[in-house]
This record gives C-alpha cells, sequence and structure tokens, in this order.
C-alpha cells in the first residue's frame, strides 16, 4: 500500500507537459510565426511586382556607360529590368511618354500597360555608333538611290518619298523635311491603311548624340504632325542626361 501510495503521488506531482516537449512545441510556433511573416512580406512584394509587370516606378539614378559616353538614367525610363543597373553596356532601351517624356509612374500606367494606348509611348535605343552619319545623313549617300516614283507632299512641311522594296524596304516610306540651320529631316515609317490604326512604333528615325552615341527612335505616325518637336525633345532629353567628366587634376 505504502508503495502503491508513493507511486500514485509521484504520477500526480508530475508536470502535464515535459520542458523538453515545451521548447520544441515554442520553436514550431516561432517557426510558423516566421514563415507567415515571411508569406505576409513576399506576397506584397510579388503582388507588387506583377501589377508593375517588368515597369519600375523608381526613379533613383542609374549611371550607364555605352562606348566613350556615360548616362545617368533614372530607372523608370529603362524598359528592360536587365538594364537596370550601373556599368558599362552595349545599350540602353527607353521608354518615354509623348508629350511629357517621362518614364514609367503610377499616373500614366495605362500607356504602359493598355497596348491600346502605347501609341503615345516613345521608344528608345541608344548604343555605340557604328555608322559615319545618322539617318539625316544617310538621305543623299544611300535613300536617294533606293527611291521610286514622284515624291508627293505628305503634310506639315513633310515630303513622302517611297523606297524600293527590292532593296530591302517593302512597304516602307521615306518622309524628309528641309530645316534651315541643320540637315534635312528624315524619318521611315510603315504606314497604316485608311481601315487599319497606327502601332506604337510604325515610324523610326536615328540621330547622333554626345561623343559617339547613336539613339534610335520609334514612335507611332499619328504624330507625325509633331516631327519636329519630337526630334528637339528626344535629343534634348538625351543631351541633358550626359555626364560631363571633368579633366583629371595633374
Amino acid at each position: 500500500m505504502s508503495h502503491l501510495a508513493r507511486s500514485t503521488g509521484t504520477s500526480e506531482e508530475s508536470p502535464l507537459f515535459s520542458n523538453g516537449f515545451i521548447l520544441r512545441l515554442s520553436a514550431v510556433v516561432a517557426m510558423l510565426a516566421m514563415l507567415m511573416l515571411g508569406i505576409s512580406i513576399g506576397g506584397r512584394w510579388i503582388g507588387r511586382h506583377i501589377t508593375l509587370a517588368g515597369n519600375s516606378d523608381n526613379t533613383a539614378i542609374v549611371t550607364i556607360t555605352i562606348g566613350r559616353d556615360t548616362l545617368d538614367l533614372p530607372e523608370n525610363v529603362i524598359r528592360f529590368p536587365s538594364q537596370r543597373h550601373g556599368g558599362a553596356a552595349e545599350r540602353a532601351d527607353v521608354y518615354l511618354t509623348w508629350p511629357e517624356l517621362q518614364g514609367y509612374t503610377k499616373e500614366h500606367r495605362e500607356r504602359f500597360d493598355d497596348v491600346s494606348q502605347s501609341a503615345n509611348l516613345i521608344f528608345l535605343q541608344i548604343t555605340q555608333s557604328t555608322m559615319s552619319r545618322d539617318m539625316s545623313g544617310r538621305v543623299e549617300l544611300i535613300y536617294k538611290h533606293v527611291m521610286e516614283g514622284a515624291a508627293v507632299p505628305y503634310g506639315n512641311g513633310l515630303t513622302l518619298h517611297n523606297l524600293k522594296a527590292e532593296a530591302g524596304y517593302g512597304g516602307e516610306v521615306l518622309l524628309t523635311a528641309p530645316r534651315a540651320k541643320e540637315a534635312t529631316y528624315a524619318v521611315r515609317c510603315i504606314l497604316a491603311s485608311a481601315s487599319l490604326s497606327p502601332t506604337s512604333g510604325d515610324c523610326q528615325r536615328d540621330i547622333k548624340v554626345g561623343k559617339d552615341l547613336s539613339v534610335l527612335y520609334r514612335f507611332s505616325s499619328r504624330h507625325l504632325h509633331d516631327w519636329d518637336h519630337i526630334d528637339a525633345a528626344i535629343r534634348g532629353f538625351v543631351e541633358a542626361r550626359l555626364v560631363t567628366r571633368s579633366a583629371t587634376p595633374r
């Protein structure tokens, strides 16, 4: 009896859960809490990036060197995520709203996300120049020899020249305009028929900027009436972001 009593008393006085079990339970609870926190933070991060769909609304400056030129570009004007880092690069792809010349913002996100509104964007490809002349300089050198038919007035000071398909310009036309103090303006376009709407990049032109940059920009033919303002704005945008390095002190 006394032995049984002692055994019963010991059983009644033993804790319901051992210290080891409590420690293991606490560790599991802590891990679950951390997991839930990670899911919450990760969910917000994933949701934000799905909403941005590859775009960035960050305006932090990215310094990119292309050939002999260096540019300070806001991150939200750089089109591709793989290019949004500083250092040497072969090219920079940029997109801008027209006429604001802004990168991706929440205010204008429809233009970037909705294909039907993308005609209000201008696309730039900035590379080191590989040709001695830009498009204006190639009018007399190249394009003059691949024109066919009579030139016709197009409006807004532009003249339309059809280009030979057999020369590799199928469906393209060259639009030119004389300028008083600059070389002849020239832009190549694939003009939509009356039954089709202009696309976001059916006109393209390239210009030289900086020491050795070639800036090829594409825009919708619906903005051809604004050709002179677009050309000046694109040149001004790139020139304003060129980094001028001071001479090394002797």
